[in-house]
């Protein structure tokens, strides 16, 4: 895993925006070496907007990147299964300002990316390897990235709500792990919070066939969960998909508390704004000196400048 990748062939797909309610096509491309991970409005003029920590506007409910006027919402579940598969260089386009909700989940991502198949390219891949601990909070959420030899997540959610409760989860990052207890947990919400989401122009497209619902004293989809904790899962998916906005994988272990897709924004800012927290270090370099952390594959997305 010391070369950048890119996919083999071009796949694309439609499906309804879970917060606009639009049908959206979209289409994944391979990309050159040193492109990144960049999103292209072709509704507006071919808009491009890099996957990169100058792009990320802060939001409560979904990640949102922009540029040149254009934006592109709920990227984090599509972000997440790319990051997973250490896809490096993607061209993203899509006719609409979100990218499809598909299932709720990252499974139909991967499962079109592994499709579409992967090469290696000729240029090393690069780190942030985290030096220094690195904190952002608000009120009780808060979250944390430390340093470490590999990418892993320690998560805590505590709802007030008998369904979900309280509920914890430790990943350790590889493509396999991802896979198989990840990406198939699925966005959710509750029942009561449907009419105000959709007086604020929300969840538009949201239904039992995109996210789990949840009623007052149970879960509403008729096939029910896919794990006992697939909140706290689902959870762990978006942060996977928000970090990778950093530009490179993190070799580093990340504490979050209660936390969302506005305080992994500026989480992002944060260690942006604290470089002598991090290096950056060479793929090559650290693959020899960490072999047993390179045996199954860490994230990688858009290569960042320091």
């Amino acid at each position: 895993m010391t070369q950048e990748k890119t996919i083999q062939k071009s796949v694309s797909f439609r499906g309804v925006g879970l917060h606009t309610g639009k049908m959206i096509h979209l289409r994944l491309i391979p990309a050159e070496k040193g492109e990144g991970i960049v999103f292209v409005r072709k509704d507006m003029g071919y808009a491009m907007i890099p996957a990169d920590p100058a792009h990320v506007i802060p939001s409560q409910f979904s990640t949102i990147i922009e540029a040149e006027g254009a934006t592109v919402q709920t990227v984090e579940h599509l972000l997440a299964a790319v990051s997973a598969l250490g896809i490096d260089n993607l061209r993203i386009e899509l006719d609409g300002p979100e990218i499809p909700a598909m299932d709720g989940s990252a499974a139909p991502f991967i499962q079109l990316l592994l499709e579409a198949g992967t090469v290696e390219q000729s240029k090393s891949r690069s780190f942030i390897e985290i030096l220094k601990p690195i904190r952002v909070s608000e009120q009780d959420k808060s979250i944390t990235v430390r340093p470490g030899s590999s990418f892993e997540i320690s998560l805590k959610i505590d709802f007030d709500h008998a369904v979900i409760s309280k509920q914890s989860y430790r990943y350790f990052h590889s493509q396999s792990a991802f896979i198989e207890e990840i990406a198939s947990a699925r966005t959710f919400g509750f029942l009561k919070d449907i009419e105000a989401l959709k007086a604020q122009g929300l969840a538009m497209g949201g239904s039992l066939d995109n996210a789990v619902v949840i009623g007052k004293d149970t879960v509403l989809n008729a096939q029910g969960l896919r794990f006992p904790d697939e909140f706290v899962r689902h959870k762990v998916l978006d942060l996977i998909g928000d970090i990778s906005l950093l530009g490179m994988p993190i070799l580093g272990r990340i504490e979050a508390n209660c936390s969302g897709h506005k305080l992994h924004a500026e989480l992002i800012q944060e260690i942006m704004k604290n470089k002598k927290a991090w290096r950056i270090v060479n793929a090559a370099s650290c693959y020899k000196k960490r072999t047993p952390v390179y045996t199954r594959p860490i994230f990688q997305t858009i290569a960042a400048t320091a």
